[in-house]
């Protein structure tokens, strides 16, 4: 019978010696990183949100001149 802690072991020895090869970002880097993406996403929200306000007031207007 196979033994099932030896399995986790080896796969926990395994994936630290992944871990140790990857190739980590510096402090600067993750915060600009970090920066870009919170800008992105607050354009977007934007975006989305003038759009989304846009497409209302025009079917709002479209539904008023049908009634």
């Amino acid at each position: 019978m196979k033994n099932p802690f030896r399995s986790i072991r080896i796969f926990t020895v395994e994936m630290i010696d992944e871990l140790k090869k990857a190739t980590w970002p510096t402090r600067t880097e993750l915060r600009d990183s970090t920066i870009v993406v919170i800008v992105a996403a607050v354009i977007l929200g934007l975006f989305t949100s003038i759009s989304d306000f846009a497409l209302y007031q025009v079917v709002d207007l479209f539904t008023s001149l049908v009634s």
